[in-house]
């Protein structure tokens, strides 16, 4: 009984951090939620008028294809780019609350899930222009989207717990994020690429779970057995070994601080 209501207890603290996060990041803003929406619109529009001439014979309705990896890569990078700092910015909270500190980090994953559900909007709006048809492949962006967030839980409690002893990380991170980018095929067809980049790219899970939506939601197909299989493994170890590092940590972040 002890246990359920502090769940319940770390569900409401999760909540109230993570309107508060979305409150401050729209804060100035007069649209404010509404940018979750027209940001992905906006990048999709160029993007487009910058690549489809060149892609457009090998890539259908490139500006969806752009976008299904866009709003995946940008919910992975805000997940883990938010969570690296998550324990030094509560700094306050941290030392005067008595909150678990992993409900820091995922705050921080949740409000990106947030803006990824609003990012979708512009998603269904493109999939009507493109007049996609609904089919049950489309389902497979539920479990995909699901992975994706336990592979990033799982970094952000690496990486939270990393930033507060090597601040430095976030500067490394930010270059390896640009790299993975690039690795993650969101704006060309990695056919085109030579063999040994095609079987590192199809280790890469965040364009495992981008090729299994574009899969299952552009052309109706599901993604092979292997696909899912690989990416069930990051996945799992991820939020594994990160949940294991940042319990082994976490009583020496309040020490740091």
């Amino acid at each position: 009984m002890v246990r359920i209501e502090g769940i319940k207890q770390q569900i409401f603290v999760i909540r109230e951090l993570t309107a508060r996060e979305i409150k401050r990041r729209y804060v100035r803003s007069y649209l404010g939620m509404v940018w979750s929406v027209l940001n992905p619109l906006l990048h999709m529009i160029v993007m487009s008028l910058i690549f489809s001439y060149m892609f457009r014979r090998s890539i259908e309705n490139f500006p969806l294809y752009y976008l299904t990896g866009s709003i995946f890569w940008s919910f992975f990078k805000e997940a883990t780019d938010h969570s690296l700092t998550a324990l030094v910015d509560n700094k306050t909270l941290l030392l005067k609350a008595k909150l678990s500190k992993s409900t820091f980090i995922l705050s921080r994953v949740y409000t990106a899930l947030v803006n990824f559900g609003l990012s979708c909007i512009a998603y269904v709006m493109i999939l009507l222009f493109f007049k996609i048809k609904p089919s049950w492949t489309m389902i497979v962006i539920i479990p995909a989207l699901f992975l994706v967030l336990l592979f990033s839980t799982g970094l952000g409690y690496i990486l939270s717990i990393t930033y507060v002893f090597f601040a430095d990380i976030k500067y490394l991170f930010g270059i390896l994020m640009t790299f993975w980018m690039y690795l993650s095929a969101i704006f060309y067809p990695v056919d085109r690429l030579p063999l040994f980049l095609q079987k590192i790219i199809g280790f890469n899970p965040i364009y495992l779970a981008i090729f299994i939506c574009r899969e299952g939601i552009m052309y109706g197909r599901w993604a092979g057995l292997n696909v899912w299989l690989k990416l069930i493994i990051f996945a799992v170890a991820s939020i594994t070994i990160g949940h294991f590092f940042f319990k082994r940590k976490q009583n020496l972040v309040v020490q740091k601080l």
